[in-house]
C-alpha cells in the first residue's frame, strides 16, 4: 500500500479528539508524529485514509482501537534518572527530614515505568526498611502493562549508576539482553491508570508528587485544572516536582519555589 497523506482537516480531527480525551494539545508541528504513529494502524485495517481510521475510532465498536491510538499519540520519551538533579535533591534534602508514617510518592504520567523505579531505588537507598510506597499512573494501558513487568533492555541501563544497578537490578539469565527490577522493589510500586483531566481514583494524599515533562503538552487552562486537582492530593509541606523545561507561572498558588522546578506546599 502506498503511503497515505494526512490532510489538515484529518489532523485537526485527531488533535481535537486527543485534547478532549487527555487534555494534550497537538499543535501543527505534531502532524508528522500523528501521521507516523498511526500509519501502521491504517495498514492493520487496510484503510486508505486517516479519515476512515478516525471514523473507526469514533464508532462505539472501536473503543479498544481508540485506546491503542491514544496510547500511540500520548506516549513520550522517558529513561532512568532523567533530570538527575531532582533525585539528588530528594535524597540529600527531603528524605533526611521526614515525619513518622508511610512516605507516599505519586509518579504521574509514568509511561513505561523508568521514573517510578528510579524513585523506588532512591527511596530504598535512603529509607531502607522504613515504610514507603509509590503510586505510578499513566493514561496509557499499554505503557502500564510494560511498566508492571519491570523488564527492560540492557540498553536502558546507561543512566543508572552502577551501584544502584548492582543492588536493585537483575540481568535476565536467558541471554535476552534484558534486566528486571528487583522483586522487593517492584512490590513497593503500584501502577494505576489515571487520566489527569478526569476524575481520579481514591489514591489518598502524598508527601511527594512528580509531574514532569507533561505540562508542556497542555494549554494554560488545562495546566491550571490539572495542577489544582493534583495539589489537593499533596500534603501540607509536601513537594511538587515538574520538568526543568516547565513552569508554574500564574498557577502555583499555595506553593513556594524551593529550587528551579521544585516546589513545596505551604
Amino acid at each position: 500500500m502506498d503511503p497515505v497523506n494526512l490532510t489538515d482537516t484529518e489532523f485537526h480531527q485527531f488533535s481535537n479528539l486527543v485534547m478532549e480525551l487527555s487534555g494534550i494539545s497537538l499543535t501543527g508541528s505534531k502532524k508528522a508524529l500523528v501521521c507516523g504513529r498511526l500509519a501502521k494502524r491504517l495498514r492493520e485495517y487496510n484503510l486508505d485514509s486517516y479519515g476512515a481510521y478516525f471514523k473507526l475510532l469514533t464508532d462505539p465498536s472501536g473503543r479498544e482501537e481508540l485506546q491503542i491510538a491514544l496510547d500511540l499519540l500520548t506516549t513520550n520519551e522517558t529513561y532512568f534518572f532523567r533530570e538527575p538533579a531532582h533525585f539528588d535533591y530528594i535524597k540529600k534534602e527531603v528524605l533526611l527530614h521526614l515525619s513518622p508514617g508511610t512516605y507516599r510518592v505519586w509518579s504521574a504520567a509514568c509511561s513505561s515505568g523508568e521514573e517510578p523505579y528510579t524513585l523506588a531505588m532512591v527511596l530504598s537507598e535512603s529509607l531502607g526498611s522504613r515504610s514507603w510506597e509509590i503510586i505510578a499512573s499513566d493514561l496509557s494501558s499499554r505503557m502500564l502493562a510494560r511498566a508492571r513487568t519491570g523488564l527492560y533492555s540492557l540498553e536502558r541501563k546507561r543512566h543508572i549508576p552502577q551501584g544502584y544497578f548492582d543492588r536493585y537490578c537483575e540481568p535476565v539469565a536467558n541471554g535476552s539482553g534484558e534486566f528486571t527490577m528487583e522483586k522487593r522493589l517492584q512490590r513497593r510500586v503500584h501502577f494505576s491508570q489515571v487520566n489527569l483531566i478526569a476524575t481520579y481514583p481514591d489514591i489518598g494524599e502524598f508527601d511527594l508528587i512528580f509531574l514532569r515533562n507533561v505540562m508542556i503538552y497542555f494549554d494554560l487552562e488545562t495546566k491550571k485544572k490539572v495542577v489544582m486537582k493534583m495539589l489537593s492530593h499533596l500534603k501540607k509541606g509536601g513537594y511538587f516536582v515538574i520538568g526543568h523545561s516547565e513552569n508554574l507561572h500564574g498557577i502555583g498558588e499555595g506553593l513556594e519555589n524551593i529550587k528551579p522546578s521544585i516546589f513545596r506546599k505551604i
